[in-house]
């Protein structure tokens, strides 16, 4: 990543950060049919038990986002979404590191997630940071073209 990118947790509420909200929904309806897309509106995203990180490059300019909803049993990865122009950069890692240091200062203890078999990027970049293959939870039910994932923020 670039020394000049930074990350802060910001409202999703914001045009530049809506526009990569719409485009991450473009390429989520690219990629799996509607029963399989479980995306958080904007409304959600503003609830004062969401965490939203976004990652803006040395000009300001919004190139990534994700969040964690927080349960009283764990929180939930959302949202993670670098744009195209910038990936290569460590920017999803940091942004993934980003959330989980900020759920671990709120008590989170572990991370649950919900991804698509077709987004290999991810998967790997969860697997490589300690992430594991686990069942559906909360009110997600068995898909075929989702894959659930846990990851334990203790120690």
């Amino acid at each position: 990543m670039r020394a000049a990118a930074r990350i802060g947790l910001e409202s999703p509420d914001q045009p530049d950060v809506i526009a990569l909200i719409d485009a991450l929904d473009a390429y989520q309806r690219s990629l799996y049919p509607p029963e399989s897309n479980h995306l958080l509106d904007l409304a959600s995203l503003c609830r004062p038990e969401v965490l939203f990180a976004v990652a803006r490059d040395d000009a300001g300019a919004v190139v990534g986002c994700g969040a964690v909803v927080l349960r009283p049993d764990h929180g939930e990865l959302k949202r993670m979404f670098v744009s195209p122009l910038a990936r290569g950069q460590g920017l999803a890692k940091a942004l993934l590191h980003r959330l989980e240091a900020e759920a671990r200062s709120r008590g989170c203890r572990a991370l649950m997630l919900e991804t698509g078999i077709h987004q290999h990027e991810a998967l790997a970049l969860y697997q490589r940071d300690g992430y594991r293959r686990r069942g559906p939870f909360g009110g997600y039910a068995e898909d075929p073209l989702s894959v659930f994932m846990a990851k334990s923020l203790d120690g």
